[in-house]
């Protein structure tokens, strides 16, 4: 097995290609090993590597976040660890951990009735131009409300903490909101 890896525009985060599908749909992100621990046996697995703070799942890559130590000494773990985990055919989520990210996303969303052919717009304007450049990076990010003229979205994976982000969020994504949809004033982004 063979695993690429690839920077991402935050310095604190890594990301794996497995060369396989990791989520068939939605994803997964986590930020502790408690949580890892009783949802996927991967994400337990790469929380064990001490130094790692945050683990995403996309579609086909794995982002891996640490704190203060250098990459050079976390990967070769890192990279153990997943091809182990790959190579015993353990699924990457364990099946009692209830709904996926993207069924919870979509219970915690807020937005007026009157904006819903707006909210549409920019859910498939997300979805088809942001969503795959973000997967890109290494991360994700979802829709979570609209309200006089603010997009509120959720950064996940490799662009939580990124020190990118705020510039992608002002200039990259309001920008482009905003040419399609001149209702939308401002973009801010929800933990």
């Amino acid at each position: 097995m063979f695993i690429q890896t690839e920077a991402t525009p935050n310095p604190a985060t890594l990301k794996f290609l497995p060369g396989r599908v990791v989520m068939e749909e939605g994803t997964a992100d986590f930020r502790d090993a408690q949580a890892a621990g009783e949802a996927s046996p991967l994400a337990a697995r790469l929380f064990d590597v001490p130094g790692v703070t945050g683990v995403f799942f996309g579609y086909d890559f794995i982002t891996v976040t640490k704190d203060g130590a250098d990459w050079q000494h976390l990967k070769p773990a890192i990279l153990g660890n997943i091809m182990e985990h790959f190579m015993s055919g353990q699924p990457v989520m364990a099946a009692t951990s209830g709904p996926s990210q993207q069924e919870l996303s979509a219970d915690g969303e807020f937005y007026d009735e009157a904006d819903e052919e707006i909210v549409a717009t920019i859910k498939e304007l997300l979805e088809t131009r942001v969503r795959p450049a973000v997967a890109q990076d290494g991360g994700d990010i979802t829709f979570r409300g609209y309200e006089k003229g603010t997009v509120f979205l959720h950064m996940k994976g490799a662009c939580a903490g990124c020190p990118s982000s705020t510039a992608t969020l002002k200039h990259g994504i309001q920008n482009l909101l905003h040419h399609f949809v001149p209702e939308v004033r401002e973009v801010e982004q929800m933990v």
